[in-house]
């Protein structure tokens, strides 16, 4: 042992390089069996990705009613809530009594096109030859809905209105939600599609693709249909004349004109009818004419032919001479 220096302090320094050697060793072979581990967890992965799109094929119908079950789970949490904008289905129906229908007609349309609206559909018929009736179809912004609704009723006399409102603001969300799960469906089916190796998979989920996309394509049908009856109101206009008083009069008391017209109709009806009548007879009296022709030729043909048959002596001017008669008596 050398001068100066203390025994326990130099086995001390032994104990700790043989720690730090065996640490040391002890990392090295952690990271070795690190590396084989994750190797083989490298070879497992690929396994999994080779049969992972079989698996998930087969579990497709069970992923489909967990679709529809997180779908209806997703539309029961999805409530409208209360700052939400509501969703309202407004129609009105009014009657109006006006002076001019075609002057009438043009003011509703002028007065639904400032609002940004516009006529769905119009009907014109004429009573007789002053008056006429319309019913027209009117789509008008929500927004826009109470004020066009009370310049169409000011614009004559109200007859009759009835309004009406529907709130499906929990049919808009659930619709929302609903087309929402089901694109990620279609995804989901697309991306297995993608990795699926064999034609029976490739076709199964081809169908189940084609399920989804028709159920989303109505879906999105339906959502529009809401959209546009929610976004714009419909009022039904039917407008009409007022009789005038001297037909009105004319109607309660009838006069000479109306029974000369009423005379003339029964003359014509009897006429119709006697024309008929002979129409329906003419081929049975054109028969008869025919065969009493056709006996009266047949007549007269044989009276022709007994005239030559008869004997010469039964003619008077072929007869004896007469004998000569005697001198009168002197």
């Amino acid at each position: 042992m050398q001068p100066g220096r203390h025994p326990d302090r130099s086995s001390a320094h032994r104990l700790r390089a043989g720690l730090a050697a065996g640490t040391l060793a002890a990392l090295l072979t952690l990271s070795g069996c690190g590396a084989g581990d994750s190797s083989d967890s490298s070879k497992s992965a690929a396994a999994d990705g080779k049969y992972a799109a079989p698996r998930a094929e087969r579990g497709d119908a069970a992923a489909g009613a967990a679709d529809q079950g997180s779908a209806g789970s997703s539309s029961a949490k999805k409530k409208p809530s209360a700052l939400s904008a509501p969703h309202v289905i407004r129609k009105a129906s009014l009657s109006v009594e006006v002076k001019s229908v075609p002057k009438a007609v043009a003011a509703a349309r002028a007065a639904v096109e400032s609002a940004g609206g516009l006529v769905a559909s119009e009907s014109t018929e004429r009573l007789d030859a002053t008056h006429e009736e319309s019913h027209i179809v009117l789509r008008v912004p929500q927004a826009e809905y109470d004020a066009v609704l009370q310049e169409l009723a000011g614009g004559g006399k109200l007859l009759s209105r009835t309004t009406t409102a529907k709130d499906v603001t929990d049919q808009v969300v659930d619709v929302e939600s609903r087309i929402a799960t089901q694109r990620a469906s279609v995804t989901r089916v697309r991306k297995l599609m993608d990795r699926a190796d064999k034609l029976a998979d490739v076709v199964t989920l081809e169908g189940e693709l084609s399920n989804r996309q028709a159920e989303l394509e109505s879906l999105l049908a339906q959502q529009e249909s809401l959209k546009d009856r929610t976004t714009l109101a419909t009022i039904t206009l039917s407008l009409s004349e007022p009789e005038s008083p001297s037909n009105s009069k004319d109607d309660d008391d009838p006069g000479f004109l109306d029974a000369l017209g009423g005379g003339w109709h029964a003359f014509v009806t009897m006429v119709r009818w006697i024309a008929m009548a002979v129409g329906a007879a003419a081929p049975f009296l054109a028969a008869a004419a025919g065969l009493l022709l056709l006996g009266r030729l047949l007549r007269t043909w044989l009276a022709r032919r007994r005239v030559p048959q008869e004997p010469q002596a039964s003619r008077p001017d072929e007869q004896a001479p007469a004998a000569p008669q005697a001198p009168p008596a002197p």
